[in-house]
């Protein structure tokens, strides 16, 4: 049996349990997903205790994401993104990925929109903002990142303009600010991601409804509620939504494919996630 599991702190309230227990069941795999609660300044020392008990994949979610990176060898994206979400214990030493952005970017593949040459802001210069504004950046023209602490968004810019390089045919334009920039960004923008914890339980949104439009698809990393008051704000807007839960399912889905090999039953996960959200 192979054992695959999450370290985070706290981790009671994880999602990703019954989803991937749902993938093994659907596909008959001999496999089971666990969860590990170390102490807040263990993660990395989590990883290696996973490793020597022949666990086979982890996932990691907060407060280790950066912690981890110092046990593993990441590849090129985690090293950019600064963060591990995803750790393969078979290959010495464990291999780390960051399947947050491919989230992001499979959330809004599923839903039909277009980033080649848009204009994309993120709010959030956390974790989840890191994801988003990596994955953005491969396909915006113009990427803007806003955050309560500006210092915070500008250090995040910089490393994203230093990751894309000259890579791109058409180059990206990164720029940052505080919250007051959303007021001159958002109206102009095609992509909007909410990737701040504002609006998980409470009825509140980052983003005044009158900044929204029609031309805008907005994901909100938020998953619980699913509905938050900015996905309703938008929708009443004409924008397309995109709730948290796709971002969620879709990291799973990436982490089960790089753990497996096989492909990932992504109805199946799907329905077991929102299930349990409900």
């Amino acid at each position: 049996m192979d054992v695959y599991g999450l370290i985070g702190n706290p981790v009671g309230h994880s999602l990703s349990p019954p989803m991937h227990e749902a993938a093994y069941e659907e596909l008959g795999l001999d496999a089971r997903y666990v969860t590990f609660e170390p102490a807040p300044d263990a993660g990395a020392e989590a990883v290696t205790a996973a490793k020597s008990l022949g666990v086979a994949g982890l996932n990691v979610t907060v407060p280790f994401k950066q912690d981890v990176l110092e046990a593993v060898d990441p590849d090129d994206l985690a090293a950019e993104v600064g963060a591990v979400n995803t750790v393969d214990l078979r290959t010495d030493p464990p291999s780390g990925y960051n399947t947050d952005v491919a989230g992001v970017q499979r959330a809004f593949d599923h839903h039909g929109v277009d980033r080649e040459g848009a204009s994309a802001v993120v709010v959030g210069a956390g974790g989840a903002g890191r994801a988003a504004a990596f994955a953005l950046a491969e396909s915006s023209v113009t990427l803007h990142i806003a955050n309560r602490t500006a210092e915070k968004a500008t250090s995040l810019a910089e490393a994203v303009r230093s990751s894309i390089g000259d890579d791109l045919d058409t180059p990206t334009t990164v720029t940052a600010g505080g919250l007051d920039s959303l007021a001159e960004t958002v109206p102009t923008a095609d992509v909007l991601v909410n990737a701040t914890t504002v609006g998980m339980e409470s009825d509140e949104t980052p983003i005044p409804a009158d900044l929204l439009h029609g031309n805008l698809a907005v994901l909100d990393a938020v998953y619980a509620p699913l509905e938050t008051r900015l996905l309703r704000d938008a929708a009443a807007a004409g924008a397309t939504t995109v709730d948290g839960a796709w971002m969620l399912l879709f990291q799973g889905v990436e982490a089960f494919e790089r753990w497996t090999g096989e492909e990932a039953p992504v109805a199946v996960m799907n329905e077991a996630l929102r299930e349990h959200l409900e």
